[in-house]
């Protein structure tokens, strides 16, 4: 998840991690026929640390680099809030006004939750419950009155699958999280994905069925899987299934951003199979024509080329913007 301060972005094994228990009978979703009717667009930011590195590369004489990032800058990716710096409520104001001008859904993420990440790379959040509620009710208010998708808390459940937190603090989150569906979900051209974690993590799917139960799902829209990590779409795809086949059929989206190659080989829950994997490649392109009935959306919900966190040779922390590992997504 690694996401910057106001542009969210996504996660550690925060967004990530390749932590486990049981394996998933997983089932596919049945492919869909492809229809006639105009597809959803997302939104594309028209800047961007992706848009600027292309101009500087194209400047000094680097016009291989540049077109091979230009992958990257010429997609819709999500726009992270991460933090209540002052104007954050604007900023997410000014891009549904933008999208919705240009016909088109943009994709924010809310990553704000009090103990966030677990204290990891991406650890902060709101400090106490009162300012998360404050924070919520202040970004759906500037998304009201135009369509948008927001995919809500990368990690959030499973952290707490992950017994990170105290009992307490645990049920305070899951209260939290229905609220914010609640409150997001008042406008009924908002969508809302609870972030449900990815294959390579929590692996029982009746464990993540609880939580996001417990979470409020069944205000939700769906759930989103893959946020910041590197788990292939197919893997993604049964995954999310089992888990939609507990839950009465609910759809989710899924992070293709970084998926390109598939996970690392480092097993475990170790930095290197989720924090700025060598060898990773960009995946599938954002698009609402997936071809299974239950997938609403592949989207790149973090941002390519954005670091995980200060791990490995040379990368800033998370959120940050890293144009070599950029390079290697957009030419791997």
């Amino acid at each position: 998840m690694r996401v910057r301060s106001v542009v969210l972005a996504v996660v550690a094994c925060t967004v990530l991690t390749a932590c486990a228990d049981d394996d998933p009978a997983p089932r596919t979703s049945t492919p869909v026929p492809v229809s006639s009717a105009p597809v959803e667009q997302f939104y594309v930011e028209p800047a961007g640390p992706a848009v600027a590195q292309v101009q500087t590369w194209e400047a000094q004489g680097r016009p291989a680099d540049a077109a091979a990032v230009r992958r990257i800058a010429g997609e819709p990716t999500a726009v992270w809030f991460a933090d209540a710096d002052p104007g954050f409520a604007d900023k997410a104001r000014r891009l549904v006004a933008a999208a919705a001008a240009a016909g088109r859904t943009p994709v924010l993420v809310a990553y704000y939750v009090p103990g966030r990440d677990c204290g990891g790379h991406s650890g902060g959040g709101a400090p106490d419950a009162a300012a998360y509620r404050e924070w919520i009710a202040q970004l759906s208010g500037a998304v009201r009155g135009s369509p948008a998708l927001v995919v809500l808390e990368p990690d959030a459940v499973t952290h707490v699958l992950q017994d990170c937190m105290p009992a307490e603090a645990a049920e305070e989150r899951y209260q939290l999280l229905g609220a914010a569906i609640r409150a997001l979900k008042a406008d009924p051209g908002v969508r809302v994905y609870l972030d449900g974690g990815n294959p390579g993590w929590v692996k029982d799917v009746d464990r993540v069925v609880d939580g996001l139960r417990r979470a409020g799902i069944a205000d939700a829209d769906g759930f989103s899987l893959n946020v910041a990590n590197f788990e292939t779409t197919d893997a993604n795809i049964g995954y999310g299934t089992a888990i939609s086949d507990r839950l009465g059929g609910k759809h989710f989206v899924i992070d293709t951003s970084r998926n390109g190659n598939g996970p690392a080989e480092t097993a475990g829950s170790g930095d290197g199979h989720w924090c700025n994997p060598p060898g990773r490649a960009l995946g599938p392109a954002p698009t609402a024509r997936t071809g299974h009935d239950r997938v609403d959306a592949y989207l790149w919900v973090k941002r390519p080329g954005e670091s995980d966190g200060a791990c490995g040779d040379g990368a800033p922390p998370a959120g940050q913007w890293w144009p070599e590992y950029a390079l290697a997504l957009a030419t791997n």
